[in-house]
């Protein structure tokens, strides 16, 4: 999986405990994440499709379509998580081309994973 190592030095961060839901599949906010501490869970109805750590990427699609979330994300751990706004993620497309070419590959490794899966 790609990982974004552009906020490793981020400070400003969101906190979760073990157990806890990031975000459920059906779920309208427009926000992703990307993991600076700890390991996160994603399902797809039920079944664990991925587990993402340090420099993983989570609810990007959020932010490219206008859909419902198509994936839960559960804390397996203590867990820092960087929130990605609208605003933030068009101005690093625009800024950053890097950028984008690893939301591309996030999302089109994704997609080949749930390919192989079926």
């Amino acid at each position: 999986m790609v990982q974004i190592d552009l906020f490793r030095n981020e400070t400003e961060f969101k906190s979760f405990a073990a157990g806890d839901t990031i975000f459920r599949e059906g779920d309208t906010e427009k926000l992703m994440y990307v993991v600076l501490e700890g390991e996160v869970q994603l399902s797809v109805k039920g079944h664990a499709v991925e587990k993402l750590g340090s420099g993983g990427v989570l609810g990007e699609l959020s932010l490219i379509d206008a859909a419902p979330r198509s994936a839960t994300a559960v804390a397996l751990s203590a867990c820092k998580l960087v929130p990605i706004t609208e605003q933030r993620f068009m101005f690093m497309v625009q800024q950053t081309p890097k950028f984008a070419l690893q939301i591309m590959r996030v999302v089109a490794d994704r997609l080949r994973a749930m390919d192989e899966r079926l």
